[in-house]
């Protein structure tokens, strides 16, 4: 068993009995820790007095007189933006039901970074302590954006985007910045800056750097681990069991749906769908296509049924992947409840 992101909060969740997870006072509190609450030297008084009183009671009431007293015009901004956020959390009945809250509507009132924060907690909470070191990093895609390269013989790479910049700002020229400048080729070598199944378990001794690069090219391990990881997402939200598989390309002349894990897939996977002419720069975005089949077809649509649903994962105009976990959890052709 293994305990890896401990700084992610999910330590100070509750589980429910049916595996949800309850907000609890000490997870309040870690937002009090973070930079855009926490104390600094030219803290005023009342900033001072409010802190303490939410580290002690991180339920309190507070009123708006208390923040609009406080000497720094930004902090009582953040402040506000967190008590909204609050109230949000400790009205919702779980975690989950929070979070699937945000993206109805019109659309999400929280800072980016929250949400993204949430999405590490929940692929910790459903991956569990036993989870293969593979299947961690490629949940990395979940809440942290990846620099994709493509080297000689069309090896694609993706690596941490924050982690290149740092690299790149510190002057270093280390293994990951080599391999994405296309000065190394991927080798199965005591290079421990490319994770694969032989090194995986080195993951561990580094599972908060998020430092080793990936490759994702269909048939590698990477990819097929980052459909396990899609399938418990979809069934922690949903209670839907799927299939998710790996693919080269689509010939489904029956093709009736598919879903974008980010807004380049969404993009390019509907003009192929509606049969639009692409280029071949826009084709070559494409990282991976997927087939998605539901193992209990009585989760599905009548029209959808026995029909598979296609996936994809694309890189932008930077080079990134920007993966949205929610698209998976609204646009699939899900029969509504009795």
């Amino acid at each position: 068993m293994t305990n890896y992101w401990p700084n992610s909060a999910y330590q100070t969740l509750l589980p429910s009995p049916d595996g949800q997870l309850l907000v609890t006072d000490d997870f309040l509190r870690t937002y009090l820790q973070r930079p855009e609450l926490g104390l600094v030297p030219e803290s005023c008084a009342a900033e001072l007095a409010l802190h303490q009183r939410l580290s002690e009671n991180p339920r309190a009431d507070i009123s708006e007189q208390e923040i609009a007293v406080m000497a720094d015009g930004d902090i009582q901004e953040n402040y506000r933006i967190w008590l909204r956020y609050r109230a949000r959390l400790l009205a919702a009945s779980s975690l989950e039901a929070f979070y699937m809250s945000l993206f109805k509507g019109e659309g999400v009132d929280v800072p980016p970074l929250f949400v993204m924060q949430l999405a590490q907690i929940f692929v910790r909470h459903i991956l569990g302590n036993d989870a293969h070191p593979l299947e961690v990093r490629m949940s990395e895609l979940f809440f942290r954006t990846q620099q994709i390269s493509v080297l000689e013989d069309s090896i694609v790479m993706g690596a941490d985007e924050e982690v290149i910049a740092r690299n790149a700002q510190a002057g270093e020229s280390g293994n990951i910045m080599d391999l994405l400048k296309g000065k190394s080729m991927l080798t199965r070598s005591a290079d421990l800056d490319v994770l694969y199944e032989e090194n995986a378990a080195e993951y561990w001794a580094r599972n908060e750097d998020f430092d080793f690069a990936v490759q994702l090219n269909f048939g590698h391990e990477p990819i097929n681990h980052f459909c396990r990881v899609l399938e418990k997402w979809i069934k922690h939200f949903l209670g839907a069991a799927v299939r998710i598989t790996p693919m080269q390309q689509i010939s489904d002349p029956k093709w009736s749906w598919h879903v974008g894990l980010d807004a380049a897939a969404t993009e390019i996977l509907n003009k192929l769908y509606n049969k639009e002419l692409l280029e071949a720069e826009e084709l070559a975005k494409v990282i991976c296509l997927f087939r998605l089949d539901f193992i209990d077809e009585a989760a599905v649509t009548k029209v959808q049924q026995g029909k598979p649903v296609y996936l994809a994962i694309a890189m932008n105009e930077q080079q990134q992947l920007k993966l949205k976990p929610q698209n998976l959890l609204f646009n699939l052709p899900l029969a509504k409840a009795s």
